[in-house]
């Protein structure tokens, strides 16, 4: 990932964090690596509901390859699955409500960001 890709994924990623602080999430982490198996972009803490929560963020610069939440595919599903259990299994997390999240950026040049949250995205 260049060093522009790895800025921009970085500036959408503030931009879901800090809608989730005004939500009144609880920010855990961000960018979690299970040695070389993926990353978990935020772990959270629902407050109202008190679910650990697992966030994806999906960010685009123009509409090119659609719309951001088209690249939730399968196989990222899975990816998110399987680091979610990684996550759990490292910090020795037991017995936790927990739910998977996908938050899209849209920042297209001359305009406010598009944000979109999909809360409980899957299962």
């Amino acid at each position: 990932m260049s060093v522009i890709s790895k800025k921009f994924g970085k500036e959408g990623e503030d931009i879901a964090v800090e809608m989730l602080i005004e939500k009144g999430y609880q920010i855990i982490e961000r960018n979690y690596y299970y040695q070389t198996k993926g990353e978990i972009d935020i772990v959270a803490k629902d407050t109202e509901t008190g679910f650990l929560v697992f966030v994806e963020v999906k960010s685009r610069k123009n509409l090119e390859c659609g719309e951001p939440e088209y690249s939730i595919t399968q196989s990222k599903i899975s990816q998110i699955k399987r680091m979610a259990e990684l996550y759990l299994y490292d910090k020795d997390i037991r017995e936790i409500e927990c739910r998977f999240d996908v938050i899209t950026v849209l920042l297209l040049p001359q305009t406010s960001p598009v944000i979109n949250h999909y809360v409980n995205a899957f299962q």
